[in-house]
């Protein structure tokens, strides 16, 4: 297919716009500063006179005289200048009368009729007699500026406030412009090699690519140019990045804005920049749009209501635009969400949107091939294990891996390292993960032993629970808005999580209250088990809403607010009776996991005493030194589930 040149004047009429008024703006001011300039060179030139006026009649005098010191008299009008002899320029004025000249006055010629060096022999006793004509140039210029300056201001005052006026008009009327930018061939392109990563996305979207170089060979077997493709993914996961790669790959224009920017007070201005957007595509055709977060103008319509909403048309001029595109219009439309479950059904029917593609949350490999990208060109010590930090970060989305290895560069030019070790990759995680360490924060001697005992009590729980993840850090440093932590990292990426699980992970976060409770006494517990608590809440909720896995409400589940299934009029989906069956439910089973974390920590009290006095000596103890201390735990058989 031949590709049509982008159209690069799309934005071209406003930058010349600005250009010229910035040139008219630019000429008037110097205009202005020539005109200041002129004036003080005049002021200064009037000011500066240091010669001494003598009266007409001494000057006829000492000029008449031989042994006179007059070497010089110029004459301009009615003023003379005089210059002394062994002098270079005129010390002296006078004025004569306007009525007569110097010889009328008084003044005898007697070099008159001499040539040669008689000439010059007689200029040595008597004054040389110089005319010149009365010309004050700066004068001349400030005279004829005073008389077109206050012309010349009020042509550019009008002028302006003219330029003011079709500044608003345009304005006005580039209201219902889309905003979008262009990405064309002159852009820095972005590949499918940029993208680590999310291999089945990227197959999905190769063909998307194929569809734009070679339709032709699609056509010719009946098959249509997809309308739409829809990414769909948690935040961080890399959309924009796949659209951009898109784009990149087919080697055709990108046009890329956010859904929030149709949005605006005023009805009809929205679909105004659909309209505009759309257009332009087509004549830069083949391309490709984009719309990201395109949930901002696309929510569905039967749960809100107002057929007059800018929004909701904004939505329906998008539905007509999609689905008015012709067969061999060359444009394809990218759009990115995180919240599928918001858009409208008519933008996702086939087509509109024929494809959607997930872009999903990295696997182990492709988190380390992602971390590969981002530390090429960053130093790094031999020994840096990328591929351990690959295994930590389990869940971490693209932009976070990104994040990770630029607060570890940071962290080794904080420490004045001349590349990136380990140390500062385990730094770099731990501050993006949790937080950076409080080192402000001074705990006296009860607090430390407090917080040792509270993240033992989550270690010993932890590893001796069976369908627990192994413990992997434990420390009593305060990190972000915590007084320790305890790190806990699945041996593989799991996509699911049985109830076992689940119910291992709720009675290890209940371990450090419960530590508490067994060393300090029942009124001694402390707020530091606060974030636990509201994780178990948390947690324990959604096994029974979402997952249905409560005893009484076994295999039922409860849309969740944020899926908009029901009117903000009603304020749960189910009922009152439902709602406390769910109440106990979530009690029964964080009690639950309580009594099974105080099991665990009874049968094993000396284990943990000894990881808690480790703590306190070591403040942080690693998977290896953990290792010796916890081998020695049991699972005590009333703790057991199955």
């Amino acid at each position: 297919m031949v590709r049509q040149k982008p159209n690069v004047n799309v934005n071209g009429s406003a930058l010349n716009a600005g250009k010229s008024n910035t040139v008219r703006s630019t000429m008037f001011f110097f205009i202005m500063i020539l005109f200041a300039v002129a004036i003080v060179i005049n002021m200064n030139g009037k000011g500066t006179a240091t010669k001494t006026e003598v009266p007409i009649s001494e000057v006829i005098q000492r000029a008449n005289d031989p042994e006179g010191n007059i070497a010089k008299i110029t004459v301009s009008g009615d003023a003379l200048e005089i210059t002394l002899k062994g002098k270079d320029e005129p010390t002296e004025t006078s004025r004569k009368d306007a009525s007569g000249t110097l010889y009328d006055q008084g003044l005898k010629n007697y070099c008159d009729g001499m040539d040669g060096d008689e000439l010059a022999k007689c200029q040595e006793t008597y004054p040389v007699i110089e005319y010149k004509e009365d010309v004050n140039v700066w004068g001349a210029v400030l005279d004829v500026a005073l008389t077109v300056l206050p012309i010349i201001a009020i042509v550019v005052f009008f002028s302006w406030m003219m330029r003011q006026a079709n500044a608003a008009s345009d304005k006005s009327l580039s209201f219902g412009k889309a905003r979008a930018q262009l990405y064309g061939p002159d852009k820095k392109k972005v590949t499918f090699n940029d993208v680590a990563g999310n291999e089945a996305a990227k197959q999905d979207l190769t063909e998307i690519v194929d569809f734009l170089k070679n339709p032709k060979k699609y056509e010719k077997l009946g098959a249509k140019i997809p309308r739409g493709v829809l990414l769909a993914g948690d935040p961080g996961t890399g959309k924009t990045l796949m659209a951009r790669a898109v784009a990149g790959e087919a080697s055709v224009p990108f046009f890329s804005i956010s859904g929030s920017e149709f949005a605006e007070m005023f009805v009809g201005v929205g679909a105004s920049r659909v309209r505009d957007l759309f257009s332009k595509a087509k004549k830069n055709a083949p391309s490709i749009i984009f719309i990201d977060e395109i949930d901002a103008v696309a929510h569905k319509r039967d749960a809100r209501g107002g057929a007059g909403r800018e929004d909701e048309q904004t939505l329906n001029q998008i539905l007509v635009e999609m689905d008015g595109f012709d067969n061999d219009s060359g444009v394809i439309v990218m759009a990115a969400t995180n919240r599928v479950d918001m858009l409208d059904k008519a933008l996702l029917r086939p087509g509109r949107f024929d494809r959607h593609v997930n872009v999903t949350l990295p696997e182990r490999k492709d988190r380390l091939e992602i971390l590969k990208v981002h530390f090429k060109g960053k130093p790094v010590e031999a020994d840096v294990d990328l591929e351990a930090l690959a295994k930590k970060t389990a869940g971490s989305s693209g932009a976070d891996l990104a994040n990770i290895a630029n607060e570890a560069a940071i962290t080794a030019a904080r420490g004045g390292h001349k590349a990136i070790s380990n140390a500062d990759l385990t730094e770099a995680f731990e501050r993006v993960a949790i937080g950076p360490e409080r080192k402000s924060k001074v705990m006296n001697e009860k607090e430390r032993k407090i917080t040792a005992y509270h993240e033992a009590g989550h270690a010993v729980v932890g590893h001796v629970l069976p369908d627990s993840d192994p413990v992997h850090k434990v420390t009593i440093i305060p990190r972000g808005s915590t007084g320790g932590v305890t790190w806990f990292l699945p041996p593989e990426d799991r996509s699911y999580k049985n109830i076992y699980e689940l119910k291992d992970i709720l009675a290890r976060a209940m371990g450090g209250r419960v530590a508490e409770k067994l060393i300090f006494g029942t009124d001694a517990i402390t707020t530091g088990a606060s974030s636990d608590l509201k994780n178990v809440a948390e947690l324990a909720k959604s096994m029974i809403v979402e997952e249905g896995m409560g005893k009484e409400l076994r295999n039922q589940v409860f849309p969740s607010e944020a899926t908009g299934y029901y009117t903000i009029a009603t304020s749960k989906p189910y009922s009152e009776k439902t709602a406390e069956t769910i109440d106990a439910e979530i009690k029964v089973l964080a009690d639950e996991a309580a009594k099974r974390a105080e099991e665990v920590l009874k049968a094993n009290k000396k284990v943990l005493d000894k990881l808690a006095e480790e703590l306190l000596a070591h403040e942080t103890l690693e998977e290896k030194e953990l290792e010796p201390i916890l081998k020695e735990a049991k699972l005590p058989t009333v703790a057991k589930l199955h």
